[in-house]
């Protein structure tokens, strides 16, 4: 087993939100409560997440994400410079039982970028006050999320003529965000990024061509900023990013291998960690995986946390050794394939079957592994 960050056994970051704090965000939008007694029943429910972590064995414990709203906008508008659209998004989400459309709210950059605060800096010391044991771990979207999602139209040209600046300017919001957490006593910091795992799927690449980008090398750009942004952190800490396409309400966006970006992404990008999406046959063969570095490791997220029903250790043992052609094996770590709440709504199972899924990954990781 392994006593660093990232664990044998991991998990994304996101749980799913108790009955009474959705209650609560609601009361407080409805002006019923303050935002103060809304705080109070997050800090409740966010102690409850970090005990059932505890409970079945992770090392790693995050606050679930239940402040937010959603897993990556809550961060972005904290970003100087960036504000919401007028006019929302349109994301098309799929699955077994059909489509389901998603309008979030679009964030656009009208001035230039600047870090005015530690984004999720309270946040994070309350995690960190609140874990007696294990490693408090924080996750926050990739610079590439402030992009992907509106691309340069997104973007006032009259602020930002030419793209270099603005790629410039958010990897220093992200190296002093970073920098400023490690300061505050954040050791594992997860950058979830939905892009690199997006780009692999043809339609997307044919999405950011149509509306006048280069779908065919944008993760070059991505991969680039990444790495700007995270190459001042300090000593000690752990950088990881997770890959998916897509988690709202038990649906998804893209599909495809990782086979598109592998090559770059694996051996280019700054991190010691990837987790990554590999619960069905969306996500392709483990085969990509012959690309990563001997220095890196490879959280396999092959529990789903899309759906509720469980998987066998069996199952899971036999898809380890599967990853272990291309791999070895002591890289390999094991957790969901993503949160289990990206956004408020969580997907479609209930808090035992979470539990469940959470625990099934402790156990297995100890018999693969070996752990008491």
């Amino acid at each position: 087993m392994r006593t660093t960050p990232p664990f044998r056994a991991e998990h994304v970051g996101s749980l799913l939100r108790p009955k009474r704090l959705l209650e609560a965000r609601a009361e407080q939008q409805a002006g019923t409560i303050t935002a103060e007694q809304l705080r109070n029943e997050e800090d409740a429910a966010i102690r409850d997440a970090i005990a059932l972590q505890e409970e079945v064995g992770l090392e790693s414990i995050t606050d679930g994400e239940l402040r937010r709203g959603s897993w990556h906008m809550d961060f972005l508008y904290e970003i100087g410079g960036i504000e919401r659209s007028q006019d929302n998004l349109l994301s098309r989400f799929h699955n077994d039982a059909g489509d389901i459309e998603f309008r979030p709210t679009k964030p656009e950059v009208k001035s230039k970028l600047t870090l005015d605060h530690t984004i999720f800096g309270d946040a994070f010391e309350f995690l960190a006050a609140n874990t007696p044991k294990g490693t408090p771990k924080l996750t926050v979207p990739s610079p590439s999320m402030a992009h992907y999602r509106g691309g340069r139209a997104a973007i006032d040209e009259s602020v930002y003529p030419e793209l270099d600046a603005f790629w410039a300017d958010l990897a220093e919001v992200y190296r002093e965000e970073i920098s400023r957490l490690a300061d505050i006593g954040c050791t594992y910091l997860q950058l979830d990024d939905t892009c690199f795992a997006y780009l692999n799927d043809p339609t997307e690449r044919a999405n950011l061509n149509a509306r006048g980008e280069s779908g065919d090398d944008q993760h070059l750009v991505y991969i680039n900023t990444f790495n700007e942004a995270v190459k001042d952190r300090p000593d000690g800490v752990t950088i990881g990013t997770h890959m998916c396409r897509g988690n709202f309400r038990s649906s998804w966006v893209a599909q495809g291998g990782y086979d598109y970006v592998a090559e770059p992404l694996f051996t280019q990008l700054d991190v010691d960690a990837f987790f990554m999406e590999y619960d069905d046959e969306r996500s392709g063969t483990f085969e990509p995986l012959r690309f990563v570095p001997k220095d890196k490791l490879v959280v396999l997220g092959l529990v789903t946390s899309k759906k509720p029903q469980l998987e066998t250790k069996d199952e899971l043992k036999r898809r380890i050794e599967d990853a272990a052609r291309y791999i070895d094996i002591d890289q390999l770590c094991l957790s969901p394939q993503c949160g289990f709440s990206s956004t408020f709504e969580g997907n479609s199972l209930t808090v035992d079957e979470e539990r469940a899924k959470l625990a099934l990954v402790v156990e297995t990781a100890a018999e693969v592994w070996g752990g008491s």
